[in-house]
């Protein structure tokens, strides 16, 4: 008997120009092109969404529920491309074979749409399938009119309904509308993300990390999920509240169109204090950075901090870290308030690994065998280049 149907977020990844790419190339070197790049696609985009299919170069996967984290969505995509960007610079970098398929690796970009609806989740063979109208309206927004209307050669087509589904403002994003007729199914109105712009945006953006040997104040987690996860737990509102008791209340203000990152800000209560923690570096998921501004009876203390994932063997280890501040009143307050804020942490840590745990075991629950990804031969073109780890 099949399940009942469920709300659920399609997204599908597709390696763009590659039917091209392959017309004048050598076709094992491509194969182990392909299998590299789609590794590092699946990797990024694992655990939150699963892998439902590979299909040729694009990878179909889908992440169950009614609603979508719009901001954590972005998050998500943008991540990817920027891995598949670096990933498709250092594969071009570390191989010196001079074939068709090692020298026109530039020529593959990478596009991705998205949709929501109800789906059906069949088990076949110990794998899943899922069926439904919706499933097919993803598929038929692979075949669009975005490079030739708009001008974008890397996007993200966002589905209104999944722009309904989540509690962002695409316009406000500076994303641009579009619609796609398809036989039997009718328009389908959509939004596009431009990510070649955004990836120009990321090389070009400052960062502002604070290093270890510059940090008053350090706290480690070893925890055994992955950062993805980790991420999200530790940047969604309200989540704090969960593990650290004293603090009250969130409010997340200044985030345009709804999506959290640079230029929005954390406000805090504990209790009768106000903290005020502003963002000014966001790369999921490896780091955020704010300045957070304590208030105190003397005077605002302000100090940089980076909440740094760092992925090991066998999850990811959180790195809090707080750097001096820049004045002799504050450094003088930081060392008052230091040494307290620093146990109150530590204190926490228990309460913050334990909902971790659960979080894990609770999205691993109902996660069913995924399809295994192609590894790229051993002796091929790509033999000197450290390999894309695949988990899953």
């Amino acid at each position: 008997m099949l399940a009942a149907a469920q709300p659920t977020c399609f997204l599908i990844a597709d390696i763009s120009g590659y039917t091209g790419y392959l017309a004048d190339v050598e076709l094992d070197h491509a194969q182990d092109i392909l299998a590299d790049l789609v590794g590092a696609v699946v990797t990024s985009l694992r655990p939150s969404f699963r892998l439902a299919k590979l299909e040729g170069d694009a990878a179909f996967t889908f992440m169950p529920g009614e609603t979508v984290d719009g901001s954590m969505l972005l998050d998500t995509i943008e991540r990817c491309y920027f891995a598949f960007r670096r990933r498709r610079r250092d594969v071009r970098q570390a191989t010196s074979c001079g074939c068709n398929a090692c020298v026109r690796i530039p020529d593959l970009d990478l596009k991705f749409v998205v949709h929501h609806g109800p789906a059906i989740v069949q088990k076949v063979a110990g794998r899943q399938e899922l069926l439904g109208s919706d499933v097919i309206v993803a598929h038929r927004l692979l075949k669009n009119d975005v490079v030739e209307q708009l001008g974008m050669s890397a996007y993200a087509l966002i589905s209104q309904r999944c722009i309904d589904a989540s509690d962002i403002d695409p316009a406000a994003l500076g994303m641009r509308p579009h619609t796609e007729t398809y036989d039997r199914i009718g328009d389908v109105p959509a939004w596009a993300h431009d990510l070649e712009r955004r990836w120009q945006e990321e090389e070009a953006r400052a960062r502002v990390f604070v290093r270890p040997e510059e940090s008053t104040l350090t706290v480690s987690v070893p925890t055994t999920v992955p950062p993805q996860l980790a991420w999200e737990f530790l940047t969604r509102p309200g989540q704090r509240m969960t593990w650290q008791p004293w603090v009250t209340e969130v409010a997340i203000r200044g985030a345009t169109g709804g999506r959290r990152g640079v230029g929005s800000a954390n406000h805090c209560r504990h209790g009768a204090d106000a903290v005020i923690e502003e963002i000014l570096d966001w790369r999921p998921y490896d780091y955020v950075t704010d300045r957070t501004i304590l208030d105190t009876p003397t005077g605002p203390v302000k100090v940089l901090h980076t909440i740094e994932l760092e992925p090991v063997s066998s999850g990811t280890v959180i790195h809090l870290r707080f750097a001096a501040p820049k004045t002799r009143r504050e450094m003088a307050l930081m060392e008052q308030i230091g040494p307290a804020y620093g146990a109150a942490l530590q204190s926490a840590i228990p309460a913050l690994i334990a909902q971790l745990d659960a979080a894990l075991a609770t999205r691993d629950a109902d996660r069913g065998p995924e399809p295994e990804l192609a590894r790229p031969r051993p002796d091929g073109p790509l033999s000197g280049l450290d390999p894309v780890t695949i988990t899953g």
